[in-house]
Parts: structure tokens; C-alpha cells; sequence
């Protein structure tokens, strides 16, 4: 593809899909399915992920001009397009405020609320981009706040409750990731390679890191089973099946941590999620069997 569209990361568009789930949920909510049961619904909710992809493609082209220098260091980051002098900075720079422009008019029209959430999503990144992200641990905090932002907007634009212990299971698991992917990159660069790279690198260490590892993945698969077992849940959609999707995210998590530790992968969640069938077919089991649970109450 055409290098200016490379950097904006489409691949990374798939993280966007976590404003969906707010409709997804409220779809079988008897309480709340009124408000999602037309067409504008599922409208709205793709339309605010599609505003995301604009706000966070700019994010990566302001990262991208900032980190230019220490990319160029990095063994595979040294390929992106402004790294490598494909792009141009000034290039970078101008559809980095074409982008925002875009996704802060489209918030805004869908909702004021959206647009709000939004803003406070593209402020916390240019903090990360700016700052935070040289901060070892509060890093990847910031990276998880974003996916609960998203989340959060998904339910803003169409109007619905979402449950915080769903907003907590997506906090979890981005943590989750996050600190596999900075345990890849460590791995990855040398000792002074990873300080000049990223300077939190520097500041973790692996052994840390995996038992970072295993409390954030336990800790998503005990808050995502408190969710289907909750009361509130049960009462919310009238059956406490939703436990059967359980063993599909303790699995998920098991290969995603195999990929991790015997396959040497996860620098990239996004790829590796696309790009290994076992972690596809899960989802997709997971999926039916949700749909099946909403379907057959």
C-alpha cells in the first residue's frame, strides 16, 4: 500500500472494535434493547469506531515524526514509512491535523458526550506521546485507559449503560498486552539499544514483567467470570449462561501466554491475534456461544 497509508497503521484499526462492544451488549439487554433495536444504532457505533480510526491514525503520525530518530535504531521499526524517509515529516504533519479535524467534527455531530470522550482520549495520547510513555509501568497504564475510553465512547454514542465490570475487563486485559509487548521488546533490543530506543524499557525487567504478566492474566479471567456470574448481569439478561463463555477467554489468554513464551511473539497484539488461527477460532467459538446464550434466553 501507498507509504502515507502505512503510516497510519490500519492494522491497528482492530483495536477500535471495543466500541462496538458497548452495542453488542445492549443488543441483548431486554432493559436497553429498545434504544439499539433500530437501524441508527448500529449505525452510530460504527461510525464512532470509524472516528476513532481517524483520531488514533493521527496519533501514530505525530508518534511516528517524534520518534523518527529512535525507530531508525529499532530492527523492525526502523522499516515504518517516516522512519525510513518514505514519508516526510511535513506530509506526516499535515494529515495528522486533516485526521483530527475529521474525527473531532464526526464526534461531535454524533454526540456532544462522544466528542467529549473523544477529546479526552486524543489528550491523553499526546500525553503518552509526549511524556508518559518514557515512565516504565505508568506506560502501559495509559495505553490500557485508552481501550477502556473506547469502550466508554462506544456506550456514550448510542446512549447506553455499560457495566464497569466490563469497562474493568477491558482495562485488565490491555494491561495484559501491553506488558507482553514490552517483554517482547525487551527481549527483542539490547540493553542500550532499548534505553535509546524507548527510555522506560530501561527501567523493566523481565523477570518483573512475566509476574506483571501472570497477575494481569489472571486478573482478566476472574473479572470477566465475576461479570457473566454477577447478579446484576443475571438479572440485566435474565441468564446466567453467559458463564459458558468462560472457558473460551481462560483459553484465550493460555495461547495468547504460548505465543508469548514458546513462540517469542506479541510485540504486535493486532498481528498476532489475526494472524494465529487457534486465537481466531477462539474468538469466533466465543462469539457463538454468546450468541447462542442471547439468542436461546
Amino acid at each position: 500500500m501507498p507509504p502515507l497509508l502505512q503510516a497510519l497503521r490500519p492494522g491497528q484499526w482492530v483495536k477500535n472494535l471495543v466500541v462496538l462492544a458497548a452495542y453488542f451488549f445492549a443488543r441483548w439487554d431486554p432493559g436497553q434493547h429498545p434504544r439499539v433495536a433500530g437501524p441508527e444504532a448500529p449505525l452510530e457505533a460504527l461510525l464512532a469506531a470509524a472516528c476513532f480510526c481517524a483520531l488514533s491514525s493521527a496519533v501514530y503520525l505525530v508518534n511516528d515524526v517524534r520518534d523518527r530518530e529512535a525507530d531508525r535504531r529499532h530492527p523492525v521499526k526502523r522499516l515504518r514509512p517516516i522512519a525510513s524517509g518514505a514519508v516526510a515529516p511535513a506530509a506526516a504533519w499535515g494529515t495528522a491535523v486533516v485526521l483530527l479535524a475529521g474525527g473531532f467534527a464526526g464526534a461531535w455531530l454524533l454526540a456532544p458526550a462522544f466528542g467529549l470522550v473523544a477529546g479526552g482520549y486524543v489528550l491523553l495520547q499526546a500525553a503518552y506521546t509526549f511524556g508518559l510513555k518514557r515512565v516504565a509501568l505508568l506506560d502501559v497504564f495509559v495505553i490500557a485507559v485508552g481501550f477502556v475510553l473506547r469502550a466508554l465512547a462506544g456506550a456514550v454514542v448510542i446512549d447506553v449503560r455499560i457495566s464497569p465490570w466490563l469497562l474493568l475487563c477491558t482495562f485488565l486485559l490491555a494491561l495484559f498486552l501491553g506488558l507482553c509487548k514490552r517483554r517482547h521488546e525487551k527481549r527483542l533490543l539490547e540493553e542500550s539499544d532499548a534505553r535509546q530506543h524507548r527510555a522506560a524499557l530501561s527501567a523493566y525487567d523481565e523477570r518483573l514483567l512475566d509476574i506483571l504478566i501472570g497477575i494481569a492474566g489472571a486478573a482478566t479471567v476472574v473479572g470477566y467470570a465475576i461479570y457473566t456470574l454477577d447478579p446484576e448481569t443475571v438479572s440485566r439478561f435474565h441468564t446466567s449462561r453467559l458463564g459458558l463463555t468462560i472457558p473460551f477467554v481462560v483459553f484465550g489468554v493460555f495461547r495468547y501466554l504460548d505465543l508469548v513464551y514458546r513462540q517469542d511473539q506479541g510485540g504486535r497484539p493486532e498481528r498476532t491475534l489475526l494472524g494465529d488461527r487457534i486465537l481466531l477460532g477462539t474468538v469466533a467459538l466465543y462469539v457463538l456461544t454468546a450468541l447462542t446464550v442471547f439468542l436461546t434466553t
